[in-house]
C-alpha cells in the first residue's frame, strides 16, 4: 500500500477580472490513489480543489498549475513526476460529470504538470472533488514495484496563473521629455511606443522615427548604448504569443514548500537566511523587512519555516528565483511580456501610466492594516489603496508596537489591495491589478525580468524548467540568463536580468510606471552588488514566473 501525503495549500488571494476584486483561497487537499496500470507504467490519483472568485470571461482566465513531486527513499529526496499524456482531457485525467462541461485539464506537450481551468464563461467560488489524474512513472525511469512501494510518497503543489492571449501591444507608453525613463521608442525624435504585432524578430534602429529604438539605462557592463542596432531575435519571447504568468508574487509559504524539498547539499545555496558576501541574504533568523522564515543551517535535514505564508518572499537573488522556476517547471518572464501583462492587448498606453491603467497612485497609510493584530493571511487595508511604496514603516498589524515587525519596511500579503475594495466602478484601478488580473505587477517587490538590454538576456528562448535541479539546489536551462559559461554549476550569476516595478521602498513614483526602465538592465552581477539584497542598490526582487501556453 502506498505512503501518501494529504495536501492543504493555501495560496494567495483573487481578483475577479472586471467585476468586484474579492479575497481568495486555494487549497488542494486529500491526494490518494484510485488505480494501478503496471502494464501501461502509470498511477491514478484523485484530489479535491477548492478555489474562490475563479473566472473565464471573454477575454481571458485564471488557472491553477498543479504538478507532483515523488521520493522513493521516504522522504530524503524528491524528484519531479511526468503526467500520463497531453493536450486537453487526456485519458484518465478525469472531472466529476456535474462539472464537465465547466471545467477542463490542459496538460503541455511536455507532461510536467497540468492546468485546471474553467472552459466556459463563469465567475464564482469552485469546489471540487474526486478529481482525477494520471503519474507516468514509467517515464520518470521509475519501476512498478517501487512506485507502489510503502516508502515512496508523493505530494501535489498548486500555484494560481493567469492566461494572457496572444496579441499585439505597446511597449513604452508615450511620455514626453523621457519622464518615464528609458521606455521604449520608435526612434530618437518621437515619443511614440513600440508595437508588438508578432513575435518576428526585430531589428533596432538608430533612426529618428519609425522603427525600434533602444534607450541606455544607465548600467554597468555590456548594456547596448543608446540608439545602438542589435537584434531581438524571433525565439525571444516578446509578449505577442500567449503565455501563462503568476497570479501573486512568489510568497514565504511557496518559497518554505520548495526549499524542505531540497537535498541537504542543496538548501545552504538556496538560504535566503544566509549572509553570503556575494550572494548576500538577510543574514538573520529574525524578522527583517517583514520577512519571516527562518532555517536551522547547523542541521541541512531541518525545515525551514515561515510565520506569514502568504505574504511575499523577499531577499530572493535571480539564481534563487531560476531554481524555483525549474523546480516547479515554469520559467522566467521577460520585461516585454511584463508590459503585456500590465497593458493588455492593443490599448493605447496613457503617459505615465502604472499598470492599473492611470497615471495617478492611492498609497495607504502606515495605520492601514486592519485588524490592527497578527496578521494572519485575511488583513485588510482600512482605506483603499493600489500599491505599497515610499517606504512606508508599518505602525499597524505586525509592525505596531510589540508586533513581530513593528515599524519595519516590507511587502504587504499577496492581494490585500483587491481584498480590501468594498465597492468600485473601476476594480482595476481601486485594486491595483494588471489588464488580465495579475496582482501588486507594481510596488511591494521588484519584478524579476529577462531584459533585452544586454546580449546575454537576448539568448533566452523561453524554455520552461523540467522540474528537477542540480544536486547543489541550481537551475539548469541553458537559455536562461546567468547560465554558469561552463554549462556545469547551473544559473548561478544574475547578468542579462533586471527589475521592472519597483519596490516597496523606491523613492520615485516614475519607478513604478509600466514603461519604466530604470532597473531593468542593473542586475546585481554587472553593478557590483549583492545578488540578494544590497542596500548600495537598492532593490527587494520578489518572484514572479511564467510558462509557455503552447
Amino acid at each position: 500500500m502506498m505512503v501518501l501525503r494529504n495536501i492543504l495549500l493555501s495560496i494567495a488571494f483573487c481578483l475577479t477580472t472586471f467585476s468586484l476584486a474579492q479575497a481568495s483561497n486555494l487549497q488542494l487537499s486529500n491526494l490518494d490513489e484510485v488505480s494501478a496500470n503496471t502494464a501501461a507504467g502509470t498511477i491514478t490519483f484523485s484530489f479535491n480543489l477548492t478555489q474562490d472568485n475563479s473566472w473565464r470571461n471573454q477575454t481571458n482566465y485564471d488557472a491553477v498549475w498543479i504538478f507532483m513531486k515523488f521520493s522513493t527513499d521516504g522522504g530524503a529526496t524528491w524528484k519531479h513526476a511526468s503526467m500520463a499524456g497531453s493536450g486537453v482531457n487526456p485519458s484518465g485525467f478525469t472531472i466529476p460529470t456535474q462539472f464537465q462541461s465547466q471545467f477542463e485539464f490542459m496538460v503541455p506537450a511536455d507532461q510536467k504538470g497540468f492546468f485546471l481551468q474553467r472552459s466556459g464563461q463563469a465567475t464564482g467560488n469552485i469546489t471540487l472533488t474526486n478529481l482525477q489524474f494520471v503519474w507516468n512513472y514509467g517515464l520518470d525511469g521509475v519501476s512498478a514495484a517501487v512506485a507502489q512501494a510503502a516508502n515512496t510518497l508523493h505530494t501535489i503543489y498548486g500555484i494560481e496563473m493567469v492566461y494572457i492571449p496572444q496579441g499585439a501591444f505597446y511597449a513604452g507608453d508615450g511620455s514626453l521629455n523621457s519622464s518615464t525613463e528609458y521606455a521604449f521608442t520608435q526612434g530618437s525624435g518621437v515619443n511614440t511606443p513600440w508595437y508588438i504585432q508578432n513575435e518576428n524578430s526585430i531589428q533596432t534602429t538608430a533612426g529618428a522615427s519609425g522603427g525600434y529604438y533602444y534607450q541606455n539605462t544607465g548600467a554597468k557592463g555590456d548594456e547596448f548604448p543608446t540608439g545602438a542596432s542589435f537584434l531581438i531575435p524571433a525565439s525571444f519571447p516578446k509578449g505577442y504569443g500567449a503565455f501563462y504568468l503568476m497570479k501573486y508574487e512568489l510568497t514565504e509559504g511557496q518559497w518554505v514548500a520548495f526549499f524542505n524539498t531540497l537535498p541537504p547539499t542543496a538548501k545552504p545555496f538556496r538560504d535566503i537566511t544566509s549572509g553570503n558576501a556575494r550572494i548576500g541574504g538577510k543574514n538573520s533568523q529574525s524578522v527583517v523587512n517583514r520577512n519571516t522564515i527562518s532555517w536551522n543551517s547547523a542541521v541541512p535535514t531541518s525545515p525551514a519555516t515561515t510565520l506569514r505564508p502568504s505574504r511575499p518572499v523577499s531577499f530572493l537573488s535571480w539564481p534563487d528565483v531560476a531554481a524555483y522556476a525549474e523546480w516547479a517547471a515554469l520559467r522566467p518572464v521577460t520585461e516585454l511580456e511584463y508590459e503585456k501583462a500590465a497593458r493588455g492587448t492593443d490599448n493605447p498606453p496613457t503617459p505615465g501610466e502604472f499598470v492599473w491603467g492611470t497615471a495617478s497612485i492611492t498609497a495607504p497609510g502606515p495605520g492601514d492594516i486592519n485588524p490592527n493584530t497578527d496578521e494572519n493571511g485575511a488583513e485588510i487595508l482600512s482605506d483603499t489603496a493600489n500599491i505599497n511604496s515610499n517606504a512606508l514603516a508599518w505602525s499597524s498589524g505586525d509592525g505596531r508596537s510589540g508586533g513581530i515587525a513593528a515599524g519595519q519596511t516590507g511587502p504587504l500579503r499577496v492581494g490585500i489591495f483587491a481584498a480590501s475594495v468594498a465597492n468600485s466602478t473601476n476594480p482595476r484601478v481601486s485594486s491595483g491589478a494588471g489588464f488580465y488580473g495579475n496582482m501588486e505587477l507594481s510596488g511591494n517587490l521588484a519584478e524579476p525580468v529577462v531584459t533585452v538590454g544586454r546580449p546575454e538576456g537576448l539568448n533566452f528562448q523561453g524554455t520552461n524548467g523540467t522540474g528537477n535541479l542540480t544536486s547543489l539546489g541550481f537551475a539548469t536551462n541553458s537559455d536562461w540568463p546567468g547560465m554558469d559559461s561552463n554549462n556545469t554549476n547551473g544559473v548561478d550569476m544574475t547578468i542579462g536580468t533586471g527589475y521592472r516595478g519597483g519596490d516597496f521602498q523606491s523613492p520615485n513614483s516614475t519607478v513604478y510606471a509600466t514603461s519604466a526602465r530604470t532597473y531593468a538592465v542593473k542586475d546585481p552581477d554587472s553593478q557590483n552588488c549583492a545578488e540578494r539584497y544590497d542596500p548600495s542598490c537598492g532593490v527587494f526582487q520578489g518572484g514572479r514566473l511564467g510558462r509557455s501556453a503552447s
